[in-house]
């Protein structure tokens, strides 16, 4: 039986997309609507989808798909997000039994639509796509983060004016537009009243942050007034850093500041000069080289994240070992690789898809196998130190006939991993959930570590 005044969001997708789905979650929550765990049983469905590259609309499509079918009288089925913000008409055709079409920087008016689609007067499916360049209406009420256990989400941008050729969110996000400080910051508090431990500052390129305020590096003044207005929040994390915009500024606040992680996630693509002419990235690899350099001398124990694409269109062999070379060299502690997918309209459909999937694969298999063979060894020269970790949970210990044993472990992060991309810390024994604990590491995985708990 369907409840009253209920509805189920389903979040897609990266963590921008979660932040929105939690701020829709808070305006419903603040008009009298209740969230529950069982999407037959609400009133109100919102898939919150990612269309990003293929695989993820599939995913998209799919899940819409599913809950269409099983629709049940007086249900109303919303998709919502970056899916929707540029295939909206498409989507409706794919899915029928929609009810509603809500685009990327609406998720503010929620309400509203749902509100129009109760009433029975508004068309079916009912489209509210603006322009996705459309500013976004700030609400007091409402925090632009989601909560994750002690770590939370705050998206400081939305948009980007970045060239790059493979990519698609420009034509489904649009120019940049960046919150203010306070607002931000209003954020900031409001978390860590509720105890969070650590803040990741997301945007689809936060080192461009407040450029279209008029700021000059901007994301270093928003860290400066951060770490002063939320002082008793241990970890702030910084996400999605472009390369080229990474300043000396910012190294300063990094390695001055202990708030502020000593972690970069600087998203590079590539390393062939001439690949990334063609991805229309930053190709100066000089200075790729020269600011980890400095990144590594001034900040002990850095930890660096990078994401790679292989197969981009014209990708030869000799560029690809150039790559493979590249990360011997640097040594990242993270990567994150993704096989070429063709985007139309973006700036690369002309170069098509020219390279087999099954290179594709062989070539991913080979850089995948590479990155797990240096991040075992960077863990393992962790072992016998000791590293602050936040304790995320627990689990028990299954023998090798898949019975749960006595023994219980502790799932944790270090400073050197974000949720849900990078390696966790497995504790003996059970550690407070929730708070930061020193642990001595004992062991390491190509991905995770091993740790026992101090005495």
């Amino acid at each position: 039986m369907i409840q009253t005044n209920t509805y189920h969001i389903i979040s897609l997708g990266c963590a921008k997309n979660t932040v929105d789905s939690d701020s829709m979650s808070q305006l419903l929550d603040l008009s009298g609507y209740t969230s529950i765990d069982e999407p037959n049983k609400a009133q109100v469905v919102i898939v919150n989808t990612c269309g990003f590259i293929d695989p993820a609309r599939q995913e998209s499509i799919q899940t819409l798909s599913q809950l269409a079918a099983r629709k049940r009288k007086g249900q109303l089925l919303i998709a919502a997000g970056c899916l929707t913000q540029r295939f909206g008409e498409q989507v409706a055709k794919e899915v029928p039994g929609l009810d509603g079409i809500l685009g990327t920087r609406r998720w503010m008016d929620i309400v509203q639509v749902v509100q129009k689609l109760r009433n029975g007067k508004a068309p079916q499916p009912l489209y509210h796509l603006p322009a996705s360049s459309a500013p976004e209406t700030d609400n007091p009420a409402v925090t632009r983060s989601a909560m994750q256990g002690a770590s939370a989400y705050i998206k400081i941008a939305d948009g980007c004016r970045r060239p790059c050729a493979f990519c698609s969110i420009p034509l489904i996000k649009g120019a940049p537009i960046s919150r203010p400080i306070p607002a931000i910051i209003a954020d900031a508090r409001q978390l860590a009243a509720k105890g969070v431990k650590e803040i990741i500052l997301i945007a689809q390129d936060t080192t461009d942050y407040g450029f279209d305020l008029g700021m000059k590096d901007g994301l270093s003044q928003l860290l400066e007034a951060l770490t002063s207005a939320v002082p008793n929040i241990p970890w702030i994390r910084i996400m999605y850093a472009y390369p080229g915009y990474v300043t000396d500024r910012l190294i300063e606040l990094i390695a001055s500041h202990p708030q502020i992680l000593p972690y970069l996630d600087m998203p590079l693509q590539h390393a062939h000069p001439k690949v990334l002419k063609r991805m229309q990235r930053p190709s100066n690899i000089d200075w790729v080289y020269r600011t980890i350099e400095k990144m590594r001398q001034q900040i002990p124990n850095l930890a660096l994240r990078t994401t790679f694409i292989v197969g981009y269109p014209g990708e030869t062999e000799d560029e690809f070992e150039t790559l493979l070379n590249f990360m011997e060299e640097i040594r990242f502690d993270r990567v994150g690789a993704f096989q070429f997918s063709f985007e139309p309209g973006t700036a690369s459909e002309p170069l098509g898809d020219p390279i087999p999937p099954a290179l594709k694969q062989e070539r991913w298999e080979r850089l995948m196998s590479l990155q797990q063979s240096i991040s075992l060894q960077i863990n393992q020269s962790w072992i016998g130190k000791t590293l602050p970790v936040l304790v995320e949970g627990q689990a028990e210990v299954k023998d090798q006939h898949g019975k749960p044993t006595r023994q219980q472990i502790s799932i944790g992060r270090s400073y050197r991993d974000a949720p849900e991309i990078d390696g966790l810390v497995l504790i003996e024994g059970k550690a407070p959930q929730g708070e930061i604990i020193p642990v001595k590491i004992s062991g390491a995985l190509p991905y995770d570590l091993q740790a026992t708990m101090l005495p």
